[in-house]
């Protein structure tokens, strides 16, 4: 007898939960970095500044990101353009909320992944 690994089917409707539910997230930590960096308070653009960054990531990830060590560098700098444009400051505040967003999200994906409710990855925060 021939063992073949179990896969999990998953449903388009599942996939569609998990990104926006992820997304939701993501934009959770956007939005609390923009709040303490630039004194933003704006879900809905925390929202669309994360679904901007996810599409940004994917696409020069997709075409960029299999260079050695250039290629992440360039993938999280077009990332960061899109914080920069986005949200009032320089490339310094970009950073800084990246990097609260970042902090962020990865707290609620503990708390979430330790009470068993989520995974621990986020749409539209890098690395998370």
């Amino acid at each position: 007898m021939i063992d073949t690994p179990i896969v999990a089917a998953v449903s388009p409707g599942q996939s569609l939960i998990v990104f926006v539910v992820s997304l939701l997230i993501g934009a959770v930590g956007i939005y609390l970095g923009a709040k303490v960096i630039v004194d933003t308070e704006d879900y809905t653009y925390a929202i669309i500044t994360a679904l901007l960054g996810a599409i940004v990531w994917g696409l020069v990830g997709f075409f960029l990101g299999w260079i050695p060590l250039l290629g992440p560098l360039l993938v999280f700098v077009a990332y960061l353009a899109v914080v920069n444009a986005r949200y009032p400051g320089g490339w310094v505040d970009a950073a800084a909320i990246t990097i609260i967003a970042w902090l962020s999200v990865l707290v609620v994906l503990y708390v979430l992944a330790l009470i068993g409710v989520t995974g621990f990855d986020a749409v539209g925060v890098p690395g998370v």
